[in-house]
């Protein structure tokens, strides 16, 4: 479901434009897609900062006019310090295209103990609905052991999503903790620095 955006249309353009906007509670946008001029909007920012919590949310922007643009983030630029959004850019989607996303991957389950899982891939690059866009992948580890490792293209992926990630590429892995054991090279060299201590005491 699309989070509705009541959105302007802005002419001012420039950092010190955009530092007004903020300083409005207003972050400053770009619209692309399809061909068309870019819209430069600025959107609500305690909402927009809402929906941006899903890097992936379909939005639908609502002009003063009565026009409205359905569209994904594509990029978010936030205060280095704050974590405010800065900018954000957007692209024009429409119903019935597959888009091109990254997908954060979620473990569930749990391996045979003492194995513990691992994520060796965060996200995975998938081309879905438009519309319809999942908020994560799941990759189950329930009762695998050590040495199970599971490649992209092992993943199940929601709906009818297609795999853009090498399907090569290691997304999960299942290892014993390790433990760091001291060499007998290591414990003689600390010996004879002990005694060599104690030599000259």
């Amino acid at each position: 479901m699309a989070e509705k955006l009541n959105v302007e249309l802005r002419e001012d353009f420039g950092k010190g434009a955009a530092r007004r906007l903020r300083t409005q509670s207003l972050v400053p946008a770009v619209l692309y897609g399809h061909g068309e001029a870019p819209l430069h909007l600025s959107l609500p920012g305690h909402a927009t900062a809402l929906a941006a919590r899903n890097p992936n949310a379909l939005l639908e922007l609502q002009l003063a006019d009565g026009t409205t643009h359905l569209a994904l983030i594509k990029e978010i630029q936030r205060h280095p310090l704050k974590r405010s959004l800065n900018h954000l850019d957007l692209i024009t989607v429409r119903k019935g295209e597959k888009v091109e996303v990254e997908i954060p991957v979620v473990l569930t389950g749990e391996p045979v103990a003492p194995a513990a899982a691992f994520v060796d891939l965060q996200t995975l690059t998938l081309l879905v609905d438009a519309l319809n866009v999942p908020q994560e992948v799941e990759v189950s580890v329930e009762g695998t052991e050590d040495g199970y490792q599971l490649f992209a293209g092992d993943v199940t992926l929601p709906g009818d999503a297609e795999l853009v990630t090498d399907a090569e590429i290691l997304v999960a892995s299942v290892q014993l903790p390790r433990v760091e054991e001291e060499s007998d090279e290591d414990s003689e060299g600390e010996q004879a620095a002990a005694e060599e201590s104690s030599e000259q005491e």
